[in-house]
C-alpha cells in the first residue's frame, strides 16, 4: 500500500515540473535542465533510486524533487534576506574582503591620478595621462576582483551589488552590508592617501563640458555595461570556462569607459569610488550624479540580463557542465 502511495506522490509531483524539466540520470546521479536555471544537477539517494528502477518507475525520487524546488526558489528576485544570513561568519567574512579589496583598488586609482598631477604639476589630463589612469583602474580592478572572487563574489561596487541583486543572486540585507563595506573602503583608501601624500588634494568626480543631466545618462550607459559585463562572464550560470576570464573581462570593460567618459562625467561607473574622494575632499557637489547614474544603469543591466537570458529557456547541451 505504501510503495503505491509513494510512487502515486512521485508521478503527480514530476507532472506538475514538465514541460519544461527534462531528466536525465548519468554516473549515478540526474540532472534536469529547468526554464531559467539551466542545467540542475540532483544527486540521488542510492536506495530511493533502486526501489524506483525495482518498481519499474521513471520518475525522480523525493529526494530529486527536493532540490529541484532549491533550485526554483533561487529565482525569486529581489530576496530581503535575513538578519541570520547576514551576519553568518561567511557573511562577515565577505564584507571584510569587500573592504579590503575596495580599499586596494580605490587606492590605486585614486592614487594614479594625484601621481598624474605630481608629474605633471598640476597639469591639465591629456591623452597620455588619460590612458595612464584608465589602464591603472583596469588593472586595480582586474587585482581586486581576483582576491575577493573567491570570498565575497568581487563586487567592489555598490552599483554591481544593486544589479545582482536585482537579477536575484544576492539579498538585500546583505547588499546593504556589502554597500557599507565599499563605501568604508573607499573613504579608508582616500584618507590614507591624503596622509601618504603629505595633504595632496584628492581629485572628485565631476562633469565637465556636459549638464548634470548628461553626465547621469553617462554613466547609466558605462555602468550597464559594466554590470552586463559581470552577469555574462561571472553571475550566468552558463558562462563555463568563460568565468576563468570574468576579472580581466571586467577591467577591460572598466578600462575602456574611462577612456571614452573620463574627459566627461569622469568615468566612475562606481558611486563607491566618487563617495571616498568626496569624504577626504570635504566636496559632495554633484556627488549624487555617480549614485543615480550607476545605480540605474547597474539595476537595468541585471533586469535585462536575468530576464532575457538567465531568466529564460535553456537548451540541452550535451556533455557539458556549467558552474
Amino acid at each position: 500500500m505504501f510503495p503505491a502511495i509513494i510512487h502515486a506522490a512521485q508521478s503527480t509531483l514530476i507532472h506538475k515540473l514538465r514541460p519544461p524539466s527534462k531528466p536525465c540520470r548519468a554516473r549515478g546521479r540526474c540532472c534536469v535542465y529547468k526554464r531559467g536555471l539551466g542545467r540542475v544537477d540532483l544527486p540521488h539517494q542510492r536506495s530511493r533510486q533502486q526501489q524506483s528502477r525495482g518498481a519499474g518507475s521513471r520518475a525522480l525520487s523525493f529526494r530529486c524533487v527536493e532540490r529541484i524546488a532549491e533550485a526554483e526558489a533561487k529565482m525569486v528576485k529581489l530576496a530581503f534576506g535575513s538578519v541570520g544570513d547576514s551576519f553568518s561568519a561567511t557573511s562577515i567574512k565577505a564584507y571584510v574582503a569587500e573592504f579590503i579589496a575596495t580599499l586596494l583598488f580605490v587606492f590605486a586609482g585614486v592614487g594614479s591620478a594625484i601621481a598624474y598631477g605630481q608629474l605633471t604639476h598640476g597639469g591639465a589630463l591629456d591623452p597620455a595621462g588619460l590612458v595612464a589612469i584608465a589602464i591603472a583602474h583596469a588593472l586595480a580592478l582586474f587585482v581586486g576582483v581576483s582576491i575577493a572572487a573567491n570570498i565575497s563574489g568581487g563586487h567592489l561596487n555598490p552599483a554591481v551589488t544593486f544589479g545582482l541583486a536585482v537579477g536575484g543572486h544576492i539579498t538585500i540585507l546583505t547588499g546593504l552590508f556589502y554597500w557599507v563595506a565599499q563605501l568604508l573602503g573607499a573613504s579608508v583608501a582616500c584618507l590614507l592617501l591624503k596622509f601618504v601624500t603629505h595633504g595632496k588634494a584628492i581629485p572628485t568626480h565631476g562633469v565637465a563640458g556636459i549638464s548634470a543631466l548628461e553626465g547621469v545618462v553617462f554613466e547609466i550607459i558605462i555602468t550597464f555595461a559594466l554590470v552586463y559585463t559581470v552577469y555574462a562572464t561571472a553571475a550566468d550560470p552558463k558562462k563555463g570556462s568563460l568565468g576563468t576570464i570574468a576579472p580581466i573581462a571586467i577591467g577591460f570593460i572598466v578600462g575602456a569607459n574611462i577612456l571614452a567618459a573620463g574627459p566627461f562625467s569622469g568615468g566612475s561607473m562606481n558611486p563607491a569610488r566618487s563617495f571616498g574622494p568626496a569624504v577626504a575632499a570635504g566636496n559632495f557637489a554633484g556627488n549624487w550624479v555617480y549614485w543615480v547614474g550607476p545605480l540605474i544603469g547597474g539595476g537595468l543591466a541585471g533586469l535585462i540580463y536575468g530576464d532575457v537570458f538567465i531568466g529564460g529557456s535553456y537548451q540541452q547541451v550535451a556533455d557539458q557542465d556549467y558552474a
